[in-house]
Order: C-alpha cells, then structure tokens, then sequence
C-alpha cells in the first residue's frame, strides 16, 4: 500500500465527515459539481492540509479547512444562503439539536429536508412553549444569546398573587447562585378568577438557565405555566402551538439595526406644543 493511500485512509476515519466534497466547493460556487469532481480527481483539493483525489471524500463544511487550488474557501462557504425559522415551541420538547436521553427536540417538529445546519438559539426549557428561533446564522446567534442585546418577553402563570413588594425585588435582581440577576420587567396581566392565581408579563434583557422559574420560587410562588411570547421585535400570535415559519429578511436585518433612541422628556414636552400650534 503506498503511503498516499495510507494517508487519505487515516483522514477518512479520524474526521467526522457529513458532505461529499464535490458538493461542497459547488455550493461555495466555485466549480459545478462535475468540475469539482475532476478537481478532486486532479490533486487540486486539500482538507486540513491532507491531499484528497478520491470522488468518495466527505468533509465537515463547518469545522474542516478546505482548500481548491491553494486557496482556502471558508469565506464562500460562509456567504451560503442562511436560513432562519421561527417556531412556536409545545410544552414537552427540549431546546437542542441532539439529547443523549432521547427526549423530543424542537428539530422533530421540522421536516428531516429542512434540519440541514440549523440549530435552536437559546434556552426555553422542556416545561415551556412558546417562539424560538431555528437558523444556520451564527452571527445571529451570537447576537441573540449575548446579554443585554435582545430583550425576551414571556407570560407566566404563578400560583397565589406575590406581594408588590416581592414583585418590586424581583425587578432589581436578586442572587441566584451567587450571582445577581439584571434587572428585569415585570407586569401583572390578570388574576384567575379560580384559585386566586395571577398571569405577569416579565421581560428579560439579560437570561439565565431557567431565570424565571427560579426568580418567583425565590418568592414561593412557583410557576405553572411559562410562554415566551416575543423575541425583540418578533411575535406572531397567528402562529400555532407546534408550527413553524420561514422569517423574512426584513424581520432579520432589524435584528442588526439599532434601536431608536427615546425622546427626553424635555424634547417630547416641545414636540407636544408643536404640535399644539399647528392643530
């Protein structure tokens, strides 16, 4: 056996290994897919530094350094077309691509044709419904899940009606674990009219693993029900529990424009007498 075939033999079962490499260098759109096979067959095609000519070669676009010609095509790669799905999560799922227990993943609820690099973002826990984001967009990802960038909006049930002041504490933060919570929003919606229990609108900018479960049980009120109802600027109530939608591309560019900033209470007593005036 010579060393080359040794070597691409060694390659083949050390990398974990997920498309053919011809598929991938035409969606990088660099060749058709037959003009990628003839690269590959032509020693043209390098994977981590390994010279591969056999038609057979898979690679992980995400993780392997692809080279065609000496250059390295991550760059093509990642301007690949980026998809984002917003789904309306049911009670029972867990928020990850994979479980080692085997429980129900959010990905079960999207057609197998349609799970190729897409990943939840964040957390809502298994106990908990409502919108989640799917996507292959690491960058937003990173927006989503960096502290103090995205505000997130829930509706929770509790048992019993906390008093103003325990509700006021929760608002300030309190220390779960040791470490302060930011400061949160947080609203009475209604009170049941059975049983004596209340609905809040809490809003939070900056998330823990399972924040507001831990943050009313630190009042002795626990929650029985928690639905994330808005992520930013995203809410969709027209959206069933368990069904999901392509978002659009205005709904994701407004993930990345700033927000306007408030009027002063000066500049808004101005406009008012402005506006005054011309009525």
């Amino acid at each position: 056996m010579s060393s080359d075939k040794s070597e691409r033999r060694v390659y083949t079962s050390r990398f974990s290994m997920q498309e053919r490499l011809q598929k991938i260098i035409a969606s990088a759109g660099i060749a058709s897919r037959r003009a990628a096979e003839e690269m590959i067959l032509n020693g043209e095609v390098t994977v981590n530094g390994k010279l591969v000519t056999e038609l057979g070669a898979k690679a992980d676009p995400e993780r392997d350094h692809i080279k065609v010609r000496g250059k390295l095509i991550t760059n093509q790669l990642a301007a690949r077309e980026k998809r984002y799905l917003l789904l309306n999560k049911p009670r029972g799922y867990l928020s990850s691509a994979a479980d080692p227990l085997k429980r129900p993943l959010v990905m079960d609820l999207i057609p197998a044709a349609l799970r190729r690099r897409l990943h939840p973002v964040g957390r809502l826990d298994f106990n908990s419904e409502g919108l989640i984001i799917l996507t292959s967009d690491g960058e937003l990802t990173k927006l989503l899940t960096q502290g103090g960038k995205v505000a997130k909006v829930y509706h929770v049930k509790v048992k019993g009606t906390p008093g103003q002041q325990h509700i006021e504490r929760l608002k300030k933060g309190i220390r779960l674990e040791g470490v302060r919570t930011a400061p949160a929003e947080i609203r009475l919606i209604e009170r049941t009219k059975e049983g004596g229990n209340a609905w809040y609108e809490v809003t939070l900018h900056q998330g823990k693993n399972q924040q507001i479960r831990r943050m009313f049980d630190s009042i002795h009120h626990s929650v029985t029900k928690l639905r994330r109802v808005r992520i930013g600027h995203i809410t969709d109530e027209s959206l069933a529990v368990g069904q999901y939608r392509e978002m659009t591309s205005r709904e994701i560019k407004r993930f990345f424009q700033p927000e306007p900033k408030a009027a002063r209470p000066h500049v808004k007593r101005a406009a008012k007498k402005r506006k005054r005036k011309e009525s």
